[in-house]
């Protein structure tokens, strides 16, 4: 489908997506949902209709501890492709080997999903087997029930990024503690968030009004700490499932959210190359 408005003019980012190809890649034993299949290959033409150039691959949940898919699309698609990684507190599952690998694959950040079944218990032991490489830490969780997670991450001294504005209904988190902390965070240049999903937080389409006032909130702490991702293909939340948004109307509400154009590529370029790197690094 035809974007109603571009995003850039293909210096822009998506920050945030995910492929799933069930075919190829076994889902994990115990999976917290089931997607359809999305190539990389139909995310590739989303990209060129809103005049996106580069994208970060987001690890999903469902391929467990197994990164085939991850492994192989960055390593056929490093021009354009950047990645984050989920890796595990414990050398067993995720050797220090396989961390190297992914570095040099173009791994900019591993997640730390503490929603879905299974959420790490020894987060702090994940940071430190990634600091050593300069990734930020990327948390999925809830930061009104989860609240002091993104400060203790942060203190570790790595960026951290927070998925999804928080991941919380919108109304309630505007008011909560955790909010106020996390816009502090991002006011001291501690913490990023990703303009990312708002259907995670009860906003509704097609504009998703209820998110404007994170947005505004957000900007006015420090517009050099946020990035955008789509979330492509819109995979089930585990608790509540959506509808899948309009493509049509994502464009027409990014330039709601970021009404004027050098804040638009403050957040959709140049905050990405800042956390993710233009190109990657020497010896990648």
């Amino acid at each position: 489908m035809v974007e109603r408005a571009r995003l850039a003019e293909g210096g822009g980012w998506d920050c945030h997506f995910h492929v799933f190809d069930a075919s190829r890649y076994m889902l994990a034993a115990g999976s917290a949902y089931q997607p359809e299949d999305a190539s990389l290959a139909a995310f590739r033409g989303v990209c060129r209709a809103r005049g996106i150039g580069r994208a970060v691959l987001v690890h999903p949940s469902v391929y467990g501890a197994d990164h085939s898919s991850y492994e192989d699309a960055l390593a056929a698609n490093g021009d354009w492709l950047r990645g984050v990684a989920v890796v595990y507190p414990d050398e067993a599952t995720t050797p220090d080997a396989r961390i190297e690998h992914w570095d040099l694959l173009g791994t900019a950040g591993t997640r730390i999903n503490r929603l879905f079944p299974g959420a790490p218990q020894h987060p702090e032991r994940i940071v430190e087997r990634v600091k050593p490489f300069g990734w930020h830490v990327q948390v999925l969780t809830d930061i009104v029930e989860d609240i002091g997670l993104v400060r203790r991450i942060a203190a570790r001294d790595v960026p951290v990024v927070v998925d999804h504005f928080g991941h919380h209904p919108h109304a309630q988190l505007l008011r909560s503690a955790g909010w106020q902390d996390l816009l502090a965070l991002v006011r001291e240049g501690a913490a990023w968030v990703k303009l990312s999903a708002p259907y995670r937080v009860g906003a509704q389409g097609p504009a998703w009004p209820g998110a404007q006032a994170l947005v505004d909130q957000l900007v006015q702490a420090n517009p050099r700490q946020l990035v955008w991702g789509s979330d492509w293909p819109h995979p089930p939340d585990h608790r509540h499932p959506f509808p899948a948004p309009d493509q049509a109307a994502i464009g027409a509400t990014i330039a709601q959210w970021l009404p004027d154009a050098p804040l638009r590529r403050q957040v959709m370029e140049l905050n990405p190359l800042r956390l993710y790197g233009g190109t990657r690094a020497a010896g990648r």
